[in-house]
């Protein structure tokens, strides 16, 4: 059965190895971010409206296997 919740549209995943966190929106990669400001740079440059206000917005995005706004090697 359906819980009737949608998944978010950006996914931020867990830690690489190295460092920073792939960034995917609708299942499409757009990108590795190393920090909270690269990635609002990343959704402003796809078109994300407000960018800084949906970081903490679950509506908007999820944060995948490290907690949000950590970026550091997993």
């Amino acid at each position: 059965m359906h819980s009737g919740r949608m998944s978010a549209p950006i996914v931020v995943h867990h830690s690489a190895p190295t460092g920073g966190r792939v960034v995917t929106i609708n299942g499409e990669m757009v990108g590795l971010v190393h920090d909270d400001h690269g990635l609002i740079e990343l959704l402003r440059r796809a078109g994300v409206y407000d960018a800084e206000h949906c970081l903490d917005d679950p509506h908007w995005i999820e944060w995948h296997g490290s907690p949000a706004h950590r970026y550091e090697a997993a």
